[in-house]
């Protein structure tokens, strides 16, 4: 060991917060014998204090010379970023305490990586999911609490494993446990899957799709109603005043409580109401006729006429089939209770995870459905908190039952767009963004396109998984909320492998390129082999058939 410490000739020529330089004379003296030296290797620098600064290999350059002899020569210049010191196998982040000069500098062993993420996270808070990508020996934890506890983002291009990686966390955090229990955990956790991919990798969840989801219209806010019923982009406040008396005055005739309670209805009131009396209420002020100015006449009321294109819109909506699940005759029928039962496992059979298949909701009313589901569940964990709060106002945990809302390809829904289609859906994860961590409901938002999010949803977001990202717009986007310190790891987002990552953020010690480790079972892949399909024999397809189930 001592001949070849001998043969090891760097030094370290220059310190700097964020950089260190280093000169080798020879490069394949400095490699360890079980690994190649390259960008993204680790080196260690020890100090005449004992401290050992890790450090990540970032650039590499030739510099040419004139040796002792007077002879043209070279020797390679290493630019790394420190990551932090190890102190008696302790790792700690930072490396602005190296004692200088520095005494020796070596090519980081596979311990000495280790010891930076198997001792920095304590035993009960790790959660893992990856592993080291330059190592795949060595397993990346994250603080589970820190993860959960803030908003996450994951992006990436298409094909960079986005959706296998979502699925992978999902299914390690379904199996943690502590010992001396079996059956299902208390993890909760909602998938908006937009594409329909999520099945196969949860057999046994709950999941909700246009053809078994109810979702009642009469629990829609202000907003929503207006956005579904009335022409939002008609400045018209007649029938703005009209549908708002309707929908109060249908509320109070079917509401049986106290009449103090009665009085208290308002628009925003989680109450049940028939639209069809929201639209007897239109015809009748729009039919209406009132006493003339001679006795025994009559004439035109001040809305006669004026609501015709209301009723019709409302008409529509009452009659498309394809709005049976928000506006058929079962949601007049579910309980409020039954609603929130459905969405966060705890109907007939209990279930981890609950799918909400998005990929046959009308385009039309996509944001409303998003926005009604996501609102429903922060206003339950809001009251939820606030009834622990009453029963102990000492409780340091003021939820016990917190959520996961996922939102699988989140720009369709909360674009960065001030379209008042997206409103709605908008205005409800704004919220969740800003206010949720306090009442158990935290976001994992995944996208493709994070340049076109809500950047007051994305900027909230304390970790970050980057997988592949080739948009310039979108690596812009990215680079700017993330810590100027990064160096070149961000730099590495266009050449990362399907599966690999940049992990950072609160929960993790270190930014790191990770390997996510495969899911098992996988979600459905939208991939379709092209070239593997066309070479098969001409497939003979029952256009009927399609044409039958399109018209249902």
């Amino acid at each position: 060991m001592a001949n070849e410490k001998e043969k090891i000739n760097a030094e370290v020529v220059s310190v700097l917060p964020n950089k260190v330089k280093i000169v080798v004379d020879n490069l394949k003296d400095f490699e360890l014998p079980s690994e190649k030296l390259k960008v993204g290797s680790y080196v260690r620098i020890s100090d005449s204090e004992d401290a050992v600064m890790l450090a990540i290999i970032e650039n590499y350059s030739i510099e040419s010379i004139i040796n002792a002899e007077g002879e043209p020569d070279r020797r390679y210049i290493l630019e790394a970023n420190p990551l932090g010191i190890l102190r008696d196998s302790s790792f700690e982040r930072g490396g602005d305490t190296i004692a200088i000069p520095p005494k020796d500098v070596n090519p980081a062993t596979k311990e000495d990586i280790d010891a930076i993420y198997s001792k920095s996270i304590d035993e009960k808070d790790k959660f893992i999911f990856a592993k080291l990508s330059s190592n795949l020996d060595i397993e990346v934890p994250v603080n589970g609490n820190r993860f959960f506890n803030k908003h996450i983002a994951i992006v990436g291009s298409t094909g960079s494993g986005k959706s296998h990686t979502v699925a992978k966390i999902i299914q390690t955090a379904m199996s943690v446990k502590n010992e001396g229990y079996t059956g299902l955990n208390n993890s909760h956790i909602i998938i908006f899957d937009i594409h329909s991919e999520y099945r196969t990798a949860f057999p046994n969840a709950n999941c909700l799709d246009v053809s078994n989801i109810i979702l009642p219209y009469w629990l829609l806010n202000s907003e929503e109603l207006q956005e579904l019923f009335i022409d939002t982009e008609a400045n018209d406040h007649n029938q703005r005043n009209v549908f708002k008396e309707a929908v109060i005055t249908s509320k109070a005739s079917h509401f049986h409580g106290s009449d103090e309670q009665k009085e208290k209805i308002n628009f925003d009131s989680p109450l049940l109401f028939d639209i069809n009396n929201v639209l007897s209420f239109a015809k009748a002020k729009n039919e209406e006729r009132i006493p003339g100015a001679k006795a025994g006449t009559d004439k035109a009321g001040p809305l006669f006429g004026q609501l015709s294109n209301f009723i019709s819109r409302l008409e529509n909506r009452i009659n498309d089939k394809r709005l049976d699940f928000l506006m058929g005759s079962k949601v007049l029928t579910i309980s409020f209770e039954d609603t929130l039962k459905q969405f966060i496992g705890y109907g007939n059979t209990h279930s981890n995870i609950t799918i909400i298949d998005l990929s046959g909701i009308p385009f039309e009313v996509l944001s409303i459905t998003v926005s009604l589901i996501s609102r429903l569940l922060f206003e339950m964990g809001y009251y939820y908190t606030r009834v622990r709060n009453i029963k102990n106002a000492d409780e340091s945990v003021n939820n016990d039952t917190p959520f996961l809302l996922v939102y699988e390809e989140a720009h369709k829904y909360v674009p960065n767009s001030d379209l008042l289609k997206y409103r709605a859906s908008r205005e409800s994860i704004e919220r969740i963004a800003k206010e949720g961590r306090k009442y158990g409901i935290t976001l994992l938002l995944a996208s493709q396109r994070p340049s076109e999010i809500s950047e007051t949803i994305f900027s909230q977001c304390n970790n970050f998984i980057t997988m592949r990202l080739t948009n310039p717009n979108d690596q812009n986007y990215v680079k700017r909320l993330l810590p100027d310190t990064m160096g070149q790891l961000i730099d590495k987002m266009p050449t990362l492998k399907s599966g690999e990552c940049l992990l950072i953020g609160d929960a993790v010690v270190i930014p790191s390129i990770v390997k996510v480790e495969e899911c098992n079972p996988k979600p459905s892949s939208n991939d379709i082999p092209y070239l593997d399909l066309w070479k098969k024999e001409w497939n003979a397809l029952d256009v009927q058939e399609i044409i039958d189930y399109w018209r249902k």
